[in-house]
């Protein structure tokens, strides 16, 4: 592959999630270069080109002759795991959306394509953001010991299950690790103050679903799950995340820890860049990784920013298989939600996994 050459794509998909990476190429030209979008009608085909300045098609053959890098698809969760098989049997290097697909069956019919070759890495980004790599990365660095407790308000489902992984760092694959699951959801009403499309401010109120689970893992280990859909777009909700150890604590943005001499620090975590990403920094980025935030910040420019890491990790991945993000990590990922949904589905029963191929 010539490194000269910004990195090829086309994406599969034309709703909300595809223009996240329609943007990152408009953002960062040199690095990245969008050769279709594939619509499923002309009329999207046509809206999507007049609205966005984005080069589209509906026809399959074209975006085969244009010969991408790499094909992302972003279409509905229900077709996410059939479209990814479709190019990968084409022989294209595939980064799909999360999840890697919806059901036991689907996962295990991954994984055996990837066996057999297939080039196929998932988009799981949460855990690139600059906000989330601060606090993992001291989790790395020892300070709070072995992590043993995790409590997380902070993504849905399957981006939940991804970070929790990471914090808690189970030497085996995490559905080995963990025991068994409960939980519940429950409802109430919150008045909206946000969402996609801006700012809501003539007081509706709606009724907000909950999910809590409880996770419990061999050797002791434990985590809070504790989601509500308006965390994403609220002006009056707020994330949180607290992992314990040990010698101290992660909580939202400070680090408290005793030092070698067992004496109590406090840290103040700002978000984190990472050097080899450098051609992707902003000013915005730069600004906020400057300064400390009492609050965790996971906006947009740092969602985007996750994302473009990860296709820039494609070229590695492509070149000598260097995994973007792990297949069984991906799998064990959308397995766990699958497992959570049953707890909510089944309020206070206790879930049992099971083992999978990929373990």
């Amino acid at each position: 592959m010539n490194h000269t050459k910004p990195l090829s794509f086309i994406i599969v998909g034309s709703g909300w999630r595809s223009l996240f990476y329609a943007r990152i190429a408009k953002k960062y030209p040199e690095q990245f270069q969008l050769k279709y979008m594939l619509c499923r009608t002309q009329e999207k085909a046509d809206k999507m080109a007049t609205e966005h300045g984005i080069p589209t098609t509906t026809s399959i053959e074209v975006c085969e002759e244009a010969k991408p890098d790499f094909i992302i698809i972003a279409v509905s969760k229900n077709s996410l795991c059939t479209e990814t098989i479709k190019w990968a049997q084409k022989g294209f290097a595939v980064l799909c959306e999360t999840p890697a697909a919806g059901t036991v069956e689907e996962l295990k019919e991954l994984w055996d394509l990837e066996q057999r070759g297939a080039k196929i890495q998932i988009a799981e980004q949460y855990h690139r953001y600059p906000s989330m790599a601060a606090g993992l990365e001291e989790i790395k660095s020892g300070k709070l010991h072995d992590p043993y407790a995790v409590s997380l308000s902070m993504a849905h489902d399957y981006h939940g299950v991804s970070l929790i992984r990471r914090m808690l760092q189970p030497i085996d694959p995490m559905s080995l690790c963990l025991e068994w699951l409960r939980g519940g959801q429950y409802t109430f009403e919150v008045t909206e103050t946000d969402s996609r499309y801006g700012a809501i401010t003539d007081g509706r109120v709606k009724q907000s679903s909950r999910s809590v689970i409880t996770m419990g893992f061999a050797g002791g280990k434990m985590a809070f799950y504790d989601f509500d859909g308006t965390l994403y777009h609220s002006y009056i909700r707020t994330r949180h995340v607290n992992v314990q150890g040990r010698d101290g604590e992660w909580n939202d943005t400070y680090l408290k820890y005793v030092d070698e001499e067992h004496r109590p620090q406090i840290k103040q975590l700002i978000p984190l860049l990472k050097p080899q990403y450098t051609c992707l920094d902003t000013a915005k980025l730069c600004d906020q990784s400057s300064q400390w935030s009492p609050t965790v910040i996971m906006d947009e420019e740092q969602d985007e920013y996750a994302i473009a890491t990860m296709m820039l990790d494609m070229r590695e991945y492509i070149e000598n298989g260097k995994e973007v993000y792990p297949m069984a990590e991906a799998l064990e990922d959308a397995y766990v939600y699958l497992l959570m949904q049953q707890a909510i589905q089944n309020p206070g029963e206790k879930i049992l996994p099971e083992r999978m191929p990929w373990h």
